[in-house]
């Protein structure tokens, strides 16, 4: 069992009413972490000390912060064992989920860290003779980050790096399921060299997540808010943030479609569907939820799929030789065996899968799944996907858009060029032309559209995103003044 302690103005401590939490294996029902439940004074100092040292983080020059960021990145990798520890006990995950957040965690610092130098601003002529007006991105101040527990190391990570990276100050929260997983992230920050009070942590209990949110925001000192997570709380999140006129980047929910047109590879798309929809047991932002299938191959298509997901063996992370573990506790695995009994019910072929042991779940294909059922529209988040027939393409771009997400997508054909125009016609942030809806790379404009958010991380999409742009002027010469 670990204990996570709170991080603030670069000091380890308790919260201050010593109050702390627990979070429970969701296969053994274990105590798998013991975290401090942070008052909201607490979260509050932490803003505070984010604040005390924002002027000297912004000052650092940006070969300095890109060394510290390579070196967290390096301190990051070398805590693979205890991520693959801390993820195991505290959501279920795989040994091999596990290490793809700790690669792809330690790319986000890379490129955060060759991000410093690409701050730019511009000259814009002026009207004005002698004028010199220059355009230019400084730190925006306090950056307050809340990412989930899905992909922890990735997504902790990425709600961090760049605004480090740009010369801004974070306060921290971790995801009340996986604490010590996220304190491992800052820990690595903190190696690599952050200075003190420049990444604050704070974890909370359950309860009171809302208050602590609502107060943070609502401090002057904060700037910025991102938020990674279901679009139930970030409705709530940009409600707070608008309230206090402070911009939000929102990566929220989705219900990615793969649309499967008439010429499409069947082998490849089988591939591409079962690593989008069971990576992970489903529960990734981009998995693939619905697959939108033209009826001339879908048998063909349905017969191979079927054949892949029951190659496809869920069970005990470290225990059982199996490519899929838990889904994060038994009130998810509830909530599948609701939507998979309300989908039979009405009417949709049980290709393969189903079966449920406490929360560990047997890969699921649903196949003529209409919207008269619940699985047609709530997304998942677990190893269970839709078939949908689609009768043409114009029909399959219909049921593709037929959401109010909109975060990834993906459309396979062999005739590349009206695939694309097949992918143009979606409503999607990201969208993949041969490709599986489940693709991050850290130099990627990465968001959505819709109800699955607004903004983006990485790229120089997300240096817009975590800096103010001002216009400052400079005269050279007398000016002539009407009065």
């Amino acid at each position: 069992m670990e204990q996570a302690t709170l991080l603030i103005g670069g000091e380890s401590c308790p919260a201050s009413t010593q109050q702390t939490f627990k979070r429970h294996n969701p296969i053994s029902g274990d105590v798998a972490t013991v975290a401090a439940a942070a008052a909201t004074d607490d979260a509050l100092e932490a803003v505070n000390a984010a604040a005390r040292a924002f002027p000297d983080w912004a000052a650092v020059t940006p070969i300095a912060r890109r060394r510290i960021l390579i070196r967290a990145s390096e301190a990051l990798q070398a805590r693979a064992d205890q991520f693959v520890e801390a993820m195991a006990g505290e959501i279920g995950a795989t040994e091999s989920w596990a290490r793809f957040n700790v690669m792809l965690a330690a790319d986000m610092l890379l490129e955060a860290a060759a991000l410093t130098t690409q701050i730019n601003g511009e000259i814009i002529p002026s009207n004005r003779p002698g004028s010199l007006a220059m355009a230019i991105r400084q730190p925006a101040g306090v950056v307050f980050s809340i990412a989930p527990w899905n992909a922890p190391v990735i997504l902790g990570t990425r709600s961090l790096a760049l605004p480090l990276a740009c010369g801004n100050t974070v306060v921290f929260k971790s995801s009340e399921i996986c604490p010590r997983t996220h304190r491992l992230i800052v820990e690595a920050l903190v190696e690599g060299g952050v200075a003190e009070g420049a990444v604050n942590l704070i974890s909370n209990a359950p309860e009171d997540a809302a208050e602590i949110v609502e107060a943070v925001i609502a401090h002057p000192a904060v700037r910025r808010v991102n938020f990674t997570g279901s679009t139930r709380v970030g409705r709530i999140i940009a409600e707070v943030a608008g309230r206090h006129l402070k911009p939000a980047l929102l990566e929220l929910g989705g219900k990615a479609p793969m649309v499967v047109l008439a010429d499409a590879d069947i082998s490849e798309a089988v591939a591409a569907a079962a690593f989008g929809a069971f990576m992970n047991q489903g529960q990734i932002c981009m998995s693939t939820e619905r697959l939108v299938v033209h009826h001339e191959i879908a048998d063909a298509f349905v017969a191979a799929f079927g054949e892949k997901a029951r190659s496809l063996k869920a069970g005990i992370p470290g225990v059982e030789t199996a490519q899929l573990g838990s889904v994060v506790d038994q009130a998810a695995a509830d909530r599948l065996a609701g939507l998979l009994a309300d989908a039979v019910d009405k009417g949709a072929d049980l290709i393969t899968g189903g079966r449920i042991d406490g929360t560990i779940m047997q890969a699921t294909v649903l196949d003529h799944v209409t919207p008269a059922m619940r699985i047609y529209r709530e997304e998942s988040f677990g190893p269970m996907v839709s078939i949908i027939r689609a009768g043409s393409d114009d029909e399959a771009v219909r049921i593709a858009n037929d959401t109010e997400y909109g975060l990834a997508a993906s459309v396979f054909g062999r005739d590349v060029n009206h695939a694309l125009s097949i992918a143009r016609r979606i409503d999607s942030g990201i969208c993949h032309v041969n490709g599986p809806t489940v693709h991050d790379e850290a130099q990627m404009p990465f968001g959505g559209v819709k109800a699955s958010g607004y903004g983006r991380f990485g790229s120089r999409a997300g240096i817009e995103e975590f800096t103010e742009l001002r216009w400052i002027t400079i005269q050279d010469g007398p000016l002539h003044y009407p009065i």
